[in-house]
């Protein structure tokens, strides 16, 4: 299997994986009554969104060396890429990790109403702390999509066409983004990341295809170089 094809597999697995992180993600209020399984929930699908994003940047990376060309702009959207997964890591790392632990320590230390006050205050702090990663994330992620997407339309590699819908895609998000009415709770950013997932997929289904006509023209040269030395002997 080469290059091409695993980068597809790791694509594929990492998008699908990030839509069901992003549906089984827990929302809405706290209540301290459901704090022990919501807690496991936090930790189960924020440790799963850390190991998905390794996967996803050796996808990225592969795709960014299909893309290769003069202009460089597989590079550019490999960084910015590099980036949004960094933000995305923190986010995980602070709402999966550090927030049930913290949970923990407030409900344990007494049921008073200072004790209520610190969860309320805390959770708006984590709240806000999420809402900053993410914001990051869908920059740097459209910025990214945005030069492969160039990239594509320029050289003909893979598809115009999904140049052309990457383009507007992330156009699209970050003027959502930046006019305010993008709400980046699990709603908001699961739609984010379904659009951007349909953008991944669709180019892992034409980095998988393009291996077989690669092959076959291979095999197709190689059977002209043998004609070529039967014509000689």
């Amino acid at each position: 299997m080469n290059d091409n094809r695993l980068s597809a597999i790791a694509l594929i697995a990492a998008s699908c994986g990030m839509i069901i992180t992003m549906a089984v993600h827990p929302t809405g209020h706290i209540r301290q009554a459901q704090l022990e399984g919501t807690i496991r929930m936090l930790i189960i699908v924020h440790a799963f969104a850390l190991m998905l994003a390794p996967i996803q940047f050796l996808g990225a990376w592969g795709l960014s060396r299909r893309l290769a060309g003069t202009v460089r702009l597989e590079v550019v959207g490999l960084v910015f890429y590099g980036m949004a997964l960094i933000a995305v890591m923190s986010a995980a790392v602070a709402d999966g990790l550090v927030t049930p632990s913290v949970f923990r320590q407030i409900v344990e230390s007494a049921n008073s109403e200072s004790a209520v006050n610190t969860w309320r205050m805390f959770s708006r702090y984590t709240f806000f702390l999420n809402q900053a990663y993410a914001e990051v994330f869908v920059a740097a992620s459209s910025a990214a999509i945005l030069a492969w997407s160039v990239a594509m339309w320029r050289s003909g590699s893979l598809s115009r066409g999904l140049g052309i819908y990457g383009c507007i895609l992330s156009i699209a998000t970050v003027a959502v983004l930046f006019s305010g009415y993008l709400r980046l709770d699990a709603h908001g950013f699961g739609a984010v990341v379904l659009g951007q997932a349909i953008w991944f997929v669709i180019a892992a289904a034409l980095l998988w295809n393009e291996t077989p006509k690669l092959q076959q023209s291979g095999r197709n040269g190689s059977d002209r170089h043998e004609s070529c030395a039967d014509v000689v002997k």
